[in-house]
């Protein structure tokens, strides 16, 4: 959430910076002006509300005391009216703040400077690509059949259980599956961050202070009856572990990851660009989750985005890396690096990680602060990223090492799975 005070200050450049996100934000940068304006009136006059009733009340006490019982008693009808008028004045100023609230929820976080303009994923900027293209034999495959072939993962039981999205993985698939998952978090620990396991399902502050709501609403699955919802990333309990904390400069960086299942009900199409494990109502991802001091973020994401090749190149995929364009960021998001896996197979990129700093975005939806070297509580910077998605990564391992004698697994997999060859 962006801070009224710096909309105030900045008008016409969170208007600008905004329109790089293809956010026209004219009229609710206006209206979050004029409820603050109000708000802050209202407040003004309450506080000399409160100041006269505090007054009126030592008047009386003093006249109690001198005798002048006559006189305190004109004056203590004064102060009902006073508390009535009060009580009105706090109910407008709650249903003011209430909706400047919500205004401000409607607003994305501004892009930094360095975000190139574009409104398609086509306009984003490709800063890195590394990796050799591995030549397939005759007659290769795309996943989905190979999974079918060596009976891995089962697409259609999935279907008989719950529905299209949820796969069933299975014997050498579900522990290539699990070796995934343990490689991921051994390298996030090895790399000096905090393993957590945390709750599935959160409730609706949670899911507010990482900006999920109410963006994301109608594409989070929502259990009505408890109003909880379950996570679309570890991202969102994870970072949620820090709202409402005042924690010690000397605290920071502080580094986190998890892995969780992830469930969205992003709406389906058809094709094979999300045939297979390409698209998915639930799937497996191990998170990476940084709080840092405002001047050292950025620094910090460079770190992240080093620390995700360095686990491509141990698993020897190509891959390219993505800044993305204004028109393609998140909704929280200030500055957001896609990572890219090419499938051979399937001639095209799959999208494998986003790493992210959303500043103090959500730190102030959090009120996650931290207590400066001069005793003053200023907002930390919060970012995180996917380390890695798992179903995109297991399709180009599929994809990529598959051989005519069968899938040859990843060198540095192999002391997690047992076995080095799925035939």
């Amino acid at each position: 959430m962006l801070q009224v005070n710096f909309i105030r200050e900045n008008k016409e450049e969170v208007i600008t910076r905004l329109a790089k996100k293809n956010f026209e934000a004219t009229a609710i940068v206006e209206l979050v002006v004029e409820l603050d304006e109000k708000r802050r009136n209202t407040q003004v006059e309450l506080d000399n509300l409160l100041a006269e009733s505090n007054k009126l009340s030592k008047d009386i006490g003093e006249m109690m005391k001198s005798g002048e019982k006559a006189k305190a008693e004109i004056l203590k009808e004064k102060t009902i009216q006073i508390r009535e008028n009060s009580k009105e004045l706090n109910e407008a100023l709650n249903a003011i703040a209430n909706q400047l609230q919500d205004e401000l929820y409607k607003l994305p976080n501004l892009p930094a400077e360095i975000v190139p303009f574009g409104k398609t994923p086509e306009e984003n900027l490709n800063v890195f690509e590394e990796g050799d293209i591995p030549k397939l034999h005759e007659g290769a495959l795309p996943h989905w059949e190979l999974a079918k072939k060596y009976d891995i993962i089962d697409f259609e039981l999935g279907v008989k259980i719950t529905g299209a999205g949820f796969p069933v993985y299975k014997g050498k698939g579900a522990k290539l599956q699990r070796a995934l998952i343990s490689y991921f978090l051994d390298k996030n620990t090895d790399a000096g961050y905090k393993e957590y396991q945390v709750p599935h399902l959160v409730n609706e502050a949670s899911a507010y202070g990482t900006g999920q709501l109410p963006d994301k609403d109608g594409q989070m699955y929502h259990d009505a009856t408890d109003n909880l919802y379950l996570i679309p990333t570890a991202e969102v309990p994870v970072t949620n572990i820090f709202r409402d904390d005042l924690v010690s400069e000397n605290d920071l960086p502080i580094l986190c990851t998890g892995y969780t299942p992830c469930f969205r009900r992003e709406a389906g199409s058809y094709g094979a660009h999300v045939r297979g494990l390409n698209r998915l109502h639930q799937f497996d991802k191990v998170e990476i989750v940084r709080i840092e001091k405002p001047e050292n973020s950025y620094a910090a994401l460079d770190g992240m985005v080093e620390h995700v090749k360095e686990i491509l190149k141990e698993l020897k995929l190509p891959y390219r890396v993505l800044r993305l364009c204004g028109g393609d960021m998140g909704f929280a998001s200030a500055l957001t690096y896609d990572f890219e896996v090419f499938s051979t197979a399937q001639d095209r990129w799959l999208e494998i990680s986003s790493v992210s700093n959303f500043e103090t975005f959500q730190a102030n939806r959090l009120k996650l602060r931290y207590k400066d070297a001069n005793g003053k509580n200023q907002l930390a910077h919060t970012l995180n990223g996917s380390s890695l998605a798992l179903p995109r990564v297991l399709a180009g391992i599929l994809e990529n090492y598959q051989t005519p004698e069968g899938i040859v697994i990843p060198e540095v997999l192999r002391r997690y799975t047992g076995f080095d060859i799925i035939d």
